[in-house]
């Protein structure tokens, strides 16, 4: 079996927790050949680890994709680096002559979304979000029941997620890291964290019809809303609720989480690393199914090696995570203009809800503002 070889941009806490072991994990089709960190403590530490040579670290990534020997180039740098440092790897490698893998969302602002939307046709290049959600067990378990109808027709859903930055910001968690105490671009948290929330959302039950937001402010740099309640209608006529709080702990248990409710049951996820889908149906019976946690980075990186090797197509492309990134601009500025927003203009998968529903479906395709 051939490894492909990869060259890491940003030895950080990404890279650390996440991408390293699902690498690992992998290693019989992966192999690490190159890195490169602003830091030099970092690059050494992950130098001497992987028992890489000297001459495979860098400062300055350029030199390292201009590489013959590195076939995938994994970047993991702070939101508002994305989209220069994509771009640039992406011009380094027209022609398809390296593959990128970069991680969500694709810039810090919609203009540098789109621009980031076209960088694979741009230079030819292929290009992979790590949108981990998209690939984890529960999101695609869930998408499935929706899809055959597992609790007859879907009528709403609620789902409320919830994030301490203010205890994390003191812990070894992603909200430590200064470029999101005080970040950059606007939305914070919420768009660094709650994008992920909105491309499972999205993922489940396609895309979105118009969005109407409520947010309560705060004086915190990480958000500027400490809890944010959104309206929201897809294409398929289904609505539901998000609400994401970013300043404090859920106390309730168990959970609000995930719930979808249809005519025959309701389908309850109570969050991400709990294992367990529950479903309930109107006559009384119930079903829990099991899922591995955490199994989107394992996913995303077996996808990306089938994809590279013809077996597959990418599965989260720029112009998928463009929705759901500009979905989040558009929550923000619904609220902050207190108006109702539209959000995809075409659909990609609609639930059979209905036949005219299903027959539009089959004649349209997905286009994004």
């Amino acid at each position: 079996m051939k490894k492909l070889r990869v060259g890491i941009i940003g030895v950080g806490m990404a890279f650390e927790q996440l991408h390293y072991p699902a690498y690992q994990e992998l290693a019989d089709k992966f192999e690490i050949a190159a890195l490169c960190d602003l830091d030099p403590a970092k690059a050494n530490y992950w130098v001497k680890k992987l028992n890489l040579a000297q001459e495979k670290i860098y400062s300055e990534y350029r030199g390292m994709v201009a590489r013959d020997d590195i076939d995938i180039i994994d970047i993991m740098v702070p939101i508002e680096l994305n989209y220069k440092i994509t771009k640039d790897v992406a011009e380094l490698a027209a022609g398809g002559r390296k593959w990128i893998i970069c991680e969500k969302p694709l810039a810090s602002t919609l203009e540098e979304s789109k621009l980031a939307m076209e960088l694979p046709e741009k230079y030819n290049v292929p290009i992979m979000i790590a949108e981990n959600y998209r690939y984890n067990e529960e999101t695609n378990i869930i998408r499935d029941y929706v899809r055959e109808k597992r609790i007859g027709e879907i009528l709403y859903f609620m789902q409320n997620r919830v994030v301490n930055y203010p205890e994390d910001m003191t812990a070894n968690k992603f909200p430590a890291t200064e470029w999101r105490q005080h970040p950059e671009f606007p939305g914070g948290a919420i768009l660094d964290t709650a994008v992920h929330d909105i491309a499972g959302l999205r993922h489940i039950f396609g895309a979105i019809e118009r969005v109407q937001g409520f947010g309560r402010p705060q004086a915190y740099d990480f958000a500027p809303y400490s809890v944010i309640c959104v309206n929201m209608l897809f294409k398929s006529g289904l609505i539901g609720q998000f609400s994401f709080y970013c300043s404090g702990r859920e106390m309730q248990r168990p959970l609000v989480g995930l719930r979808i409710f249809g005519s025959r049951g309701m389908i309850y996820l109570e969050e991400r690393d709990c294992g367990t889908i529950n479903i309930s149906y109107n006559d009384g019976k119930s079903e829990q199914i099991a899922y591995r946690p955490q199994r989107g980075y394992y996913n995303e990186l077996l996808n990306l090696y089938q994809a590279v090797t013809g077996k597959e197509p990418v599965s989260v492309t720029p112009e998928m995570e463009y929705g759901d990134t500009y979905t989040i601009f558009q929550m923000l500025k619904a609220i902050r203009d207190e108006d109702t927003l539209p959000v995809d203009q075409e659909v990609d998968f609609i639930p059979a809800y209905d036949a005219a529903r299903r027959a539009h479906a089959e004649n349209s395709h997905f286009l994004q503002h």
